[in-house]
């Protein structure tokens, strides 16, 4: 079975049941630096600290993958968020899975984000692995350390989603 993906714009409010939405929002900043700098401030909490976990800063190199886009599979991280910010001017494409049970095709959710966006999957939220739309993109990432597994994969049986979008290069 197949199932079509229809890619919507990331917002704070679509994605909400996924986590958090990182980007600039004047409402949450303040100047600092006798006002030479503009904080934007608490833009996402970080949960890692299940099983004695701590956050870690990492850089994830990622290439594009074939388009259209084959989703057969989806991940989670039961003990922890995991937050990425791309660092190239590129949008790029998010694929969460609604509910808390195992994914299916037909549960797959695609937001389109800005290159000026980023997000933070909540602890145990279904997602797909980066996907790029140009050939290749940096990320910072803030996920947990620590020693207990936190990556749990789950691949469609019969099933694949289909995510429909034009690269970018």
């Amino acid at each position: 079975m197949a199932i079509k993906i229809k890619v919507e714009v990331l917002t704070q409010e679509a994605f909400a049941p996924f986590g958090q939405v990182i980007e600039m929002d004047v409402r949450k900043s303040f100047m600092i630096n006798e006002g030479h700098t503009r904080r934007y401030h608490e833009l996402a909490e970080v949960d890692v600290a299940d099983g004695g976990g701590n956050a870690i800063f990492s850089i994830f190199k990622s290439s594009r993958r074939e388009f259209p886009l084959e989703i057969k599979m989806m991940e989670h991280h039961p003990m922890g968020s995991q937050a990425f910010m791309p660092m190239q001017a590129a949008e790029w494409l998010v694929v969460v899975s609604e509910g808390d049970e195992i994914p299916t095709a037909e549960t797959c959710r695609a937001f389109l984000a800005s290159a000026s966006q980023g997000v933070q999957y909540g602890k145990g939220v279904w997602h797909h692995p980066l996907l790029t739309l140009v050939v290749e993109q940096d990320f910072w990432v803030v996920d947990r350390g620590g020693e207990e597994k936190n990556l749990i994969e789950h691949y469609f049986e019969g099933e694949v989603a289909f995510v429909d979008i034009v690269p970018r290069d």
